[in-house]
């Protein structure tokens, strides 16, 4: 079996697993936010880890009301500017704890007075050894190059740690609800993913579209295609794109939407009626009976997921296309030409 489809399938195990693991070491990082009053949260990652970062940003303004910017490392390894960021909670997110850009905006940020923390998969590794908190994604060795199970780990670890310092005991087992939903959605979603697959054998370019919290879903699953794929794909907020990219759409244009039920869905709908006004190639991820008959390929989840929680099982669906599209096409999704499992940028 390929590794990147056996670590799509482990991927609720390692989310109750993280849970389980982190909660005491989670509670003590919330605890330290709480007592210094923390009113402002930057986070800093690259490649698939931001896109996590997208999610936590979203997560931490909707649940906790904290503003949380996404840091551009560049501004201080290569501008070597200075940033006020006292009183300020800095997280660094590298699933192999080796990004050298991220260590330093950590590194820089403690400096500066800001309290840092890291979310990894490597306990040892130098970014581990940066942080004043580690949380952990206990994710097992992920042999893919394209990551899958340590991004949902990060997500997983990204909410446990909001819903902590907000005192939502209830949402932590909607996090475990999640780990389920996903689970089940895996399995009844895969066999019609691998048959539905060969019709894009042939797509060289494709959008993915998402509103809201999904936005991190719509950038990952693109990168998925990118990495495996080799398609250029481009994802977009909804509402950026109505902003002049929907211009490039004509008729057989391969569109992803990602649409769960929830705030985003009227906006995400609409999408979908100005899409099939344009005749392009639909393919809806949905909950919602409505848009998927909208959809040339629509792929339902099977199970009613909270909003918040929803990019921990929709990414799913995005994984399993990427990875069945790469066998269509005669590629092995293990190992993409020109990449490594680790990407060291400063």
């Amino acid at each position: 079996m390929s590794h990147m489809l056996d670590e799509i399938r482990q991927q609720p195990e390692v989310i109750r697993t993280l849970v389980a693991a982190e909660r005491e070491n989670v509670a003590n990082l919330a605890r330290e936010l709480r007592r210094r009053k923390v009113a402002l949260g930057v986070m800093a990652a690259r490649g698939t880890s931001d896109h996590a970062a997208t999610f936590g940003k979203y997560i931490f303004e909707i649940v906790n009301g904290l503003p949380v910017a996404l840091a551009a490392p560049s501004v201080f390894t290569l501008y070597s500017s200075e940033i006020r960021l006292e009183g300020a909670f800095v997280v660094g997110i590298s699933q192999s704890g080796q990004a050298a850009d991220v260590i330093e905006y950590l590194e820089r940020a403690k400096e500066l007075g800001a309290l840092t923390a890291c979310i990894t998969n490597e306990s040892a590794s130098p970014l581990a050894k940066a942080a004043d908190f580690t949380l952990l994604c206990h994710a097992g060795a992920e042999r893919s190059v394209a990551a899958t199970k340590t991004y949902t780990a990060t997500l997983a670890a990204l909410f446990l740690l909001s819903v902590t310092v907000a005192g939502r005991a209830d949402l932590v087992d909607g996090l475990l609800a999640a780990a389920d939903q996903m689970e089940k959605t895996i399995e009844s979603c895969e066999e019609e993913i691998a048959r539905r697959a060969d019709r894009y054998r042939y797509m060289d370019d494709c959008i993915v579209l998402a509103r809201g919290i999904n936005r991190a879903t719509a950038f990952e699953a693109a990168l998925k295609l990118e990495e495996t794929c080799y398609v250029a794909a481009e994802p977009f907020s909804t509402a950026d794109f109505l902003h002049g990219p929907i211009a490039v759409v004509r008729e057989g244009t391969p569109c992803i939407l990602f649409a769960p039920e929830g705030p985003t869905y009227r906006p995400m709908l609409d999408m979908a009626g100005r899409l099939l006004s344009k005749h392009a190639e639909m393919v809806v991820v949905s909950d919602s009976e409505e848009i998927l008959s909208l959809a040339v390929t629509p792929f339902r989840i099977p199970v009613h997921v909270d909003d918040i929680l929803s990019p921990i099982v929709y990414i799913a669906i995005g994984q399993l296309f990427a990875y069945y599209l790469a066998l269509t096409k005669g590629l092995d999704p293990d190992n993409p030409r020109g990449l490594s499992k680790v990407t060291i940028t400063r």
